[in-house]
């Protein structure tokens, strides 16, 4: 396994076959680093600034920026707009406008609904968008995700041995996994749930998710608040629970649905049953609530 710091985040890559180690890196160094230039809301030369500079006008973008779209406007069609990519304004009024390493305390600003994903004019086919005048997006929800899932299948084409790549809790299972299964540890913090696990469980393939609001919390305005914003009132999540993690067949939609959870607060766990997700939730106080597929606690199986 190797390790290193990307996206705001730690990246972890293992394969089956160690001596396909290095090439694995550095696919997912060169796949990160694409997707920082497409699509970093804390960038001025990111391909997402330049098109929040052409507000207004008809925008050519490139691949990886109009497969990132489709996927933030997908999951917000697919949550019923819990899930926002237009949310770019209300997450820069909490403060989270720079890297997260960076932010500091300082004045709150006013709290407004999201303007809506439907307004963002996006032709996939011809790459083609208009984003309207006093529109910004944040496609964080869903484009480190995105950036699992290209990356894990991008390094098994390349090596042919299993992979597993893990962006800050977003992990993506790719090719023949080894004898009993990639063992997952599960925690309210990544960085240290491998020493701390509150759950393991074993995945064979697809993504996993885990969202929560316990790790990249802030002082703002004399307030304790988070990076999950509702879009419905521009203002943070409620904390009902501290994380949710979802197995999918894609880690952007198990990312979608662990951050539309974390929106929605108490009808959560019937909303990802009756979508057929396998969903372990945590409140606040530390229950734990699962959802029909979800492993008993500490019992190892796949999860995918």
């Amino acid at each position: 396994m190797t390790s290193f710091r990307a996206l705001g985040t730690t990246a972890e890559v293992l394969v089956t076959d160690p001596a396909r180690l290095h090439t694995a890196v550095e696919l997912l160094r060169n796949e990160l680093d694409a997707v920082d230039a497409a699509c970093s809301r804390f960038r001025a030369d990111s391909e997402i600034s330049r098109l929040h500079d052409a507000a207004g006008r008809q925008v050519r973008v490139g691949p990886l920026l109009t497969e990132a779209l489709a996927a933030a406007l997908r999951a917000a069609r697919l949550t019923g707009g819990l899930v926002d990519p237009t949310v770019g304004t209300a997450v820069r009024a909490l403060g989270y406008d720079r890297d997260f390493a960076a932010v500091t305390d300082g004045p709150l600003g006013a709290a407004a609904p999201a303007p809506g994903w439907h307004r963002v004019l996006f032709d996939p086919v011809r790459a083609l968008v208009v984003l309207p005048r006093g529109v910004r997006l944040d496609l964080g929800a869903t484009a480190k995700a995105l950036a699992a899932d290209r990356a894990a299948r991008r390094i098994h084409a390349a090596t042919g041995c299993g992979t597993l790549v893990n962006l800050g809790g977003d992990l993506r299972v790719e090719g023949p996994a080894p004898a009993g299964g990639w063992r997952v540890a599960i925690g309210d913090d990544h960085a240290d749930a491998v020493t701390r696990p509150d759950t393991t469980v074993t995945l064979s393939g697809g993504g996993l998710a885990t969202s929560g609001t316990t790790r990249r919390r802030w002082r703002r305005g004399g307030r304790t608040v988070h990076h999950i914003v509702d879009p419905r009132t521009g203002d943070v999540a409620s904390q009902r629970w501290r994380t949710v993690s979802v197995a999918a067949k894609s880690t952007v939609d198990a990312n979608t649905a662990s951050t539309a959870a974390v929106v929605l607060g108490d009808s959560a766990p019937q909303w990802l049953a009756d979508r057929g997700l396998a969903a372990r939730l945590v409140t606040e106080s530390g229950a734990v609530v699962t959802t029909p597929g979800w492993p008993h606690e500490n019992e190892l199986r796949e999860a995918s």
